[in-house]
């Protein structure tokens, strides 16, 4: 994932004047010339930032001190797609919500492709942290305020206007069975299992069992609303100064999607319901639902309560990370196991207390 706010590196990159003869700093040289010829943006300093799985990432820092956000893409091959997430950031924040700005080009463009680097061009959001690994005190209110704003602006959006579709369609629980299966399968003929392969085995297994309760809580859930969404609300992707939400940032293509699922995508974060006793953790989200809805008047009492249920279901139906050392065995690593047991043991708490954490969301947003 990439933001608008990380900090650099604890060495950066010498200025882009610098010799050098190894690939990151050819890059950095062509990053300086095409800011230069681009933006007419002329960089003192350029620090790589260690983030992100689609960009190589800069802080630049330009002549007159101010400093800037460079996403440089690695390919071509999706540039419309990003073009497209670039323009559904800036129609949220041409709404009123807080979002890192894009850079256009001397063109007018916010990408610059015609150049040896195709990249964007964005507003640094300084002394900011991410919601990643869970959300905490005030941040619940604030991150509700702000997606909901973030939801009601982008139900305007002219790429597809809010429907209700079947709840139950949230999750392909048959396709999640078969995708179990064959984790399993792929897991039993593995000439050897490590501690985590073997725990993701039993956890897969564990799973597979219980997807016949998942189906039938997705058989309870009414009609819930489709509409335009971030695509990627994730806690990464959420930057807060103290308690308030600086921008949201890293948006996807506009595509529709369930409302619930993308509030249970932040709010349902694993770590924060692990990090609390569970009775505080609903305290918490549902100050984030009483913020969203006060922002977002229009969203649906059963949107909100029923992003619970969703949000469990989702996790649970995931194969993702049990089926990494399978399928990318080559970035596992601690912190993915972490995530991987974490995010388990979030969803079946989650399922096990569903009905009564249900009950008292209503009772309290109706």
């Amino acid at each position: 994932m990439s933001t608008a706010s990380h900090q650099p590196a604890a060495e950066p990159f010498a200025a882009p004047s610098t010799p050098g003869h190894t690939t990151a700093g050819e890059q950095i040289r062509a990053l300086a010339d095409t800011l230069v010829l681009a933006y007419g943006l002329h960089p003192a300093e350029i620090t790589r930032i260690p983030e992100g799985t689609a960009t190589d990432n800069y802080a630049i820092v330009d002549q007159t001190g101010q400093r800037h956000f460079a996403k440089v893409y690695r390919t071509r091959e999706h540039l419309d797609l990003e073009r497209a997430s670039v323009e559904l950031s800036e129609f949220a924040a041409a709404g009123g919500v807080a979002t890192a700005r894009a850079t256009r080009t001397r063109e007018h463009e916010l990408l610059e492709t015609h150049g040896r680097l195709p990249m964007s061009l964005w507003s640094y959001v300084p002394h900011t942290a991410t919601a990643e690994g869970g959300l905490t005190s005030g941040r619940w209110a604030s991150a509700g305020t702000e997606m909901g704003r973030l939801h009601s602006r982008l139900a305007a959006h002219p790429a597809a206007s809010p429907t209700l579709e079947p709840g139950a369609a949230v999750c392909d629980v048959a396709a999640s069975r078969d995708r179990f299966e064959k984790l399993i399968h792929a897991y039993q003929h593995m000439p050897m299992l490590g501690e985590f392969e073997t725990w993701a085995l039993e956890a897969a297994r564990e799973r597979q069992a219980i997807l016949g309760d998942v189906e039938r809580a997705l058989a309870l859930l009414p009609q819930l609303t489709v509409q335009v969404l971030h695509g990627d609300m994730a806690g990464p992707n959420v930057l807060f100064k103290d308690n308030e939400v600086a921008a949201i940032v890293d948006f996807r293509p506009p595509a529709p999607g369930y409302l619930a699922w993308e509030i249970a995508r932040l709010g349902c974060d694993p770590k924060s319901v692990l990090d609390n006793r569970a009775e505080s953790w609903l305290t918490g989200y549902t100050n984030l639902t009483l913020a969203y809805r006060n922002a977002n008047p229009k969203a649906s009492v059963d949107d909100l309560v029923s992003s619970l249920r969703v949000g469990c279901a989702a996790m649970l139906c995931s194969a993702f990370p049990l089926s990494v050392p399978v399928e990318r065995p080559h970035i596992i690593d601690a912190a993915m196991e972490a995530y991987g047991r974490v995010r388990h043991e979030a969803a079946l708490m989650l399922l096990d207390r569903l009905p009564v954490m249900e009950d008292a969301l209503r009772d309290t947003i109706r």
